[in-house]
């Protein structure tokens, strides 16, 4: 009996190569694809992804790719190791042209010239670098350069970076500051958790057709999820070879023992996301402080009070998809409506291409820096901005007085 037969397949579920069909749609990976969707309806779109190896980050990009509209014109370069030619020469060559034996300055004109001609033609044009980690400070810069380039209307070139956390380190140097503030959005795709962990074993058998899924005995899951931390690609790795484990001693199901089997074979140790000190690390680490929260929003509707949100300085994103930070069940709220962004000055709001758009004192906005108090009209519901650093100093004024006075009386 062949491997597929005793397990009642019809593929592979746990190959290491990428396959959109398998992609699991986490809550991360779906808000990760809707910040790639975003540089098609931004004109100035430029999104950065990051997320550890083997977290799905090219699977993801292959799923975004296949689902791109005829209108748009697209170029993936993944060998990133180059100089600025070769990287100019390699995006000329994913659109079409044989670009060799030519100076920089004639690429650059290439490629401006073919980017206003597909403006010209209705075209919307990507550029999609994966593995962008390996980019030389001096590529970026050409990047940054490239992301300007311009109509009398709009930017015409979108961009989106896929690399793995190193990228975050590099964007972060004082010598790429120009290139950050081109930024639209930054997202980084973590580890599945222990549930995802789960649904994400099942999803890829479900996928290579066992039916009914009952594939992994109800113990292995967090034996899996101990010894790969819920990086997919480990998870891959590990479920492949319990699977063979389990084939050779001819049973139809995976059980806990076959799992620790392939960990003995594989050499592994607990992951060490999953060790106590790694924990309690991660834990101090994620700990929310109080002066970290600058914004406050309360969601309401007819009046009544729906929901509180607090957020740190950063981004955050409001509308109808489950994978929103604030999630607005209603029809007229757009999937993703609209996008709200801390700094140190305050909060800006700006509408996300809405379909109903966004209100505020009943006149429609684009773009708009929100004063304390103010009051965001989304379809039926209502936004109501509180900036939380104004209500601690005042705190501390008042506190303050408090102290000058309890010391005066001592006195």
């Amino acid at each position: 009996m062949s491997y597929l037969e005793q397990f009642n397949l019809s593929e592979q579920p746990f190959r290491l190569t990428t396959d959109p069909d398998f992609l699991y749609w986490s809550k991360q990976h779906a808000r990760a694809k809707a910040y790639m969707e975003s540089t098609i309806w931004l004109a100035d779109g430029f999104v950065i992804i990051t997320g550890e190896i083997g977290s799905g980050k090219t699977t993801l990009l292959q799923s975004f790719v296949s689902e791109l509209a005829d209108d748009i014109v697209y170029a993936i370069v993944s060998q990133t190791q180059l100089t600025p030619k070769q990287f100019l020469q390699s995006v000329l060559t994913e659109f079409g042209f044989k670009p060799f034996n030519k100076r920089k300055v004639e690429l650059l004109d290439m490629l401006n010239m073919f980017l206003i001609e597909q403006y010209s033609n209705g075209k919307k044009v990507v550029l999609i670098v994966d593995e962008a980690q390996n980019l030389s400070r001096k590529v970026l810069e050409e990047i940054r350069m490239l992301s300007g380039i311009e109509t009398h209307k709009e930017k015409i070139l979108r961009i989106i970076l896929a690399g793995q956390p190193e990228l975050k380190a590099t964007l972060d140097s004082p010598k790429l500051k120009q290139l950050v503030q081109r930024i639209r959005l930054r997202f980084h795709i973590g580890p599945l958790d222990s549930g995802d962990t789960r649904e994400y074993v099942d999803h890829r058998i479900a996928v290579a057709g066992r039916d009914p899924n009952d594939l992994f005995d109800d113990d292995t899951y967090d034996v899996i999820y101990r010894y790969t931390g819920g990086i997919p690609r480990l998870i891959n790795t590990l479920s492949d070879t319990a699977l063979l484990c389990a084939f050779a001693d001819e049973k139809s199901v995976v059980e806990g023992e076959d799992i620790m089997s392939a960990v003995s074979e594989l050499g592994w140790t607990e992951h060490e996301s999953n060790t106590g000190l790694h924990e309690k690390l991660r834990q101090v680490i994620a700990m929310p402080t109080l002066k970290s929260q600058v914004t406050e929003i309360e969601v309401l509707s007819d009046g009544e009070s729906l929901s509180v949100h607090s957020f740190p300085l950063g981004r955050i994103i409001v509308g109808r998809a489950p994978d929103n930070e604030i999630y607005i069940k209603s029809k007229f709220v757009s999937r993703h409506h609209a996008q709200l962004v801390s700094d140190e000055r305050g909060c800006t709001i700006e509408d996300l291409n809405s379909t109903n758009g966004v209100f505020i004192g009943g006149q429609p906005v684009k773009k708009q820096r929100l004063k304390n108090g103010d009051v965001i009209s989304l379809g039926s519901h209502e936004l109501v901005y509180t900036d939380l650093r104004e209500i601690n100093e005042t705190d501390h004024a008042d506190h303050s007085t408090e102290d000058g006075e309890a010391s005066a009386v001592g006195e």
